[in-house]
């Protein structure tokens, strides 16, 4: 069924105004535009809402029963089309978005509080999940875009490179390497380290590089996120090899982190979306923030 939205309109200017003429002016149309759009009105309802003598305008019984309607119907058309004009500029929406556990540590906080001031009606949902489960997630649609370490791509996704992220050592302050401006990968073999665990992305990188230079090292401790491996290093437990991204240096004062040389050993970050899907406005806003965090 069509909703005659200007016959509607123009119903309720002559209920609001008395008259045809005054009703006109106010919607601001000929007074035979007017007529025209309540007789198009009439003719669809089959009925008769408005009584008109030469000398006076009323409502029918059936046209004063139909005016508390027919202003809620334009209430709700009109309610309707301001929240969608709202999502389509950003204004409004709900924005899930997938990430591997580091880049919610320091990266995404600030990019999301920078959104927040933008849009502070939209909600934000963050899975932070292991690499694998990013990707399956976006796959999902459960999240409309994720943040993911690059990596075999899948034929349903598509990757834009996002940043360089290189592996530093992180030790507590009284450490023996906590002064030096750089440690080489030969020189933790004699420190006790708190690793990733073999499912993590970034253990497969780190194991590359100490083949490469033959290093024994000790691996003492086993963990799944690098928030725990923070914790046990504030602690004294040891010291543990993360990427920058993951250091968080307000939360540990006491923490040192050193850039890993000879070699130096990075991984990319890139922003991973559906190949044929289309983002909400809501959450382009965002993807765009997180393309441009700084600009």
């Amino acid at each position: 069924m069509k909703l005659d939205t200007l016959g509607l309109q123009a119903f309720i200017a002559i209920a609001d105004h008395g008259a045809f003429q005054r009703g006109a002016e106010a919607l601001h149309i000929t007074q035979a535009a007017l007529s025209r759009r309540l007789q198009n009105l009439e003719s669809f309802l089959g009925v008769k809402l408005v009584e008109r003598t030469t000398r006076s305008v009323a409502l029918t019984q059936l046209g004063r029963d139909f005016l508390p309607r027919a202003r809620r119907l334009l209430d709700e058309l009109g309610s309707a089309l301001v929240e969608i004009r709202e999502t389509g500029k950003s204004m409004r929406g709900d924005v899930t978005i997938a990430c591997i556990q580091t880049v919610g540590v320091t990266f995404l906080p600030a990019v999301v509080q920078r959104y927040a001031a933008l849009y502070p009606d939209n909600r934000i949902r963050v899975l932070d999940n292991p690499s694998a489960e990013v990707t399956a997630t976006i796959l999902r649609r459960e999240a409309e875009f994720g943040i993911n370490m690059q990596g075999a791509t899948h034929p349903e996704l598509v990757s834009v490179p996002l940043m360089k992220d290189r592996f530093v050592l992180v030790c507590r302050d009284d450490h023996p390497l906590a002064r030096k401006k750089s440690v080489s990968w030969k020189e933790l073999e004699p420190h006790s380290l708190i690793l990733a665990g073999h499912e993590s992305g970034t253990r497969p990188l780190i194991e590359l590089a100490i083949r490469k230079r033959k290093v024994k090292w000790r691996a003492n401790y086993e963990v799944q996120r690098s928030s725990t491996a923070l914790g046990m290093v504030a602690r004294g437990v040891g010291a543990t090899i993360v990427p920058q991204i993951a250091v968080e240096g307000e939360a540990y004062p006491r923490l040192r982190s050193v850039p890993l040389v000879d070699p130096v050993v990075s991984r990319t970050l890139v922003l991973v979306s559906r190949a044929n899907g289309h983002l909400t406005p809501a959450a382009q806003a965002l993807y765009d923030l997180v393309r441009s965090p700084l600009s």
